[in-house]
């Protein structure tokens, strides 16, 4: 399937990477297809809506870089999601002029069942977690720069 996109301009995409929001996504509940397409070289995908090609977001596996983070996927969301054995899970990354202060959403995965190509974001009520989580924590940017 061909789709058009803001930062590739038409690009094809196959049906294995196509996901189904059915209640779309908080702020943007008309769009419902999104293709995940990877950005190349980077731990980094795009989630690019198949209706509106100026909206995709920017996302990161976050036991990449959060390796303890954990949650329990209430049921009725892995009921919603006919979640059984296979999932997937990405925060949407927010980047900033000065990249090294970039973040992630922690509080608000989007969860994929890649079985069946379903997804959602799920808000984690109570889980202490933030929405804006950096990504390169301090500890780790200082280290990485011989303690400068």
């Amino acid at each position: 399937m061909k789709i058009q996109t803001s930062m590739w301009g038409e690009i094809e995409v196959q049906d294995e990477v196509i996901y189904s929001f059915s209640k779309g996504l908080p702020g943007f509940d008309d769009e419902h297809k999104f293709a995940l397409i990877p950005w190349e070289d980077t731990p980094f995908v795009y989630l690019q809506s198949l209706q509106e090609q100026e909206l995709s977001f920017l996302l990161v596996n976050p036991f990449l870089f959060s390796p303890g983070y954990s949650f329990e996927l209430p049921e009725a969301d892995r009921d919603e999601l006919e979640i059984r054995d296979q999932v997937e899970v990405y925060s949407m990354v927010t980047i900033h002029t000065q990249v090294s202060r970039s973040t992630m959403n922690l509080l608000a995965p989007v969860v994929l069942n890649p079985e069946n190509r379903t997804g959602k974001q799920v808000v984690l009520h109570q889980s202490g977690y933030e929405t804006r989580c950096l990504i390169w924590p301090e500890e780790q940017l200082s280290s990485a720069k011989g303690g400068v």
